[in-house]
């Protein structure tokens, strides 16, 4: 099928994908299972496949580009703007679509599983030191006489 984006809105589950065409228009915007994701975008020729960003969004881009596809991630805040009506998981993936075509939008690179294990790490490091200054504060405010 010959799209000009492809978009996907993430969840646990579900995912709702959503086509348009080199109009603009919707092609399609159906709810996929988890399993078949990657199957349902083999169906496409390579695109632009447009996903927000978020965590679990660096392994499934992956995936993705393994398809031949161009995976662009799109900050969350940038997403927001384009979202009409109620939000829900179908007016969410129309609005990726339509915020990845606007001229000027920054995405986010797609890392590889060794900077997201670095990512990680400092994650952990950082919340153990505020851990650590949250406890140390306490402890010096109940023996403070």
């Amino acid at each position: 099928m010959k799209t000009s984006v492809v978009s996907i809105d993430l969840a646990k589950n579900v995912f709702q994908v959503c086509a348009l065409n080199q109009a603009q228009r919707e092609i399609c915007n159906l709810k996929v299972n988890r399993g078949d994701l990657l199957n349902q975008l083999r169906q496409f020729s390579p695109t632009t496949v447009a996903i927000e960003a978020c965590y679990s969004a660096h392994p499934w881009g992956r995936a993705i580009q393994d398809l031949g596809h161009k995976v662009v991630l799109i900050p969350p805040i940038k997403v927001k703007p384009f979202v009409q009506g109620n939000k829900n998981d179908r007016n969410d993936a129309l609005a990726i679509a339509e915020a990845s075509q606007r001229p000027g939008m920054q995405f986010v690179a797609v890392k590889t599983l060794e900077q997201q294990d670095i990512q990680s790490l400092q994650r952990i490091r950082e919340r153990l030191i505020r851990h650590r200054t949250a406890l140390i504060n306490q402890i010096r405010g109940l023996l403070a006489v």
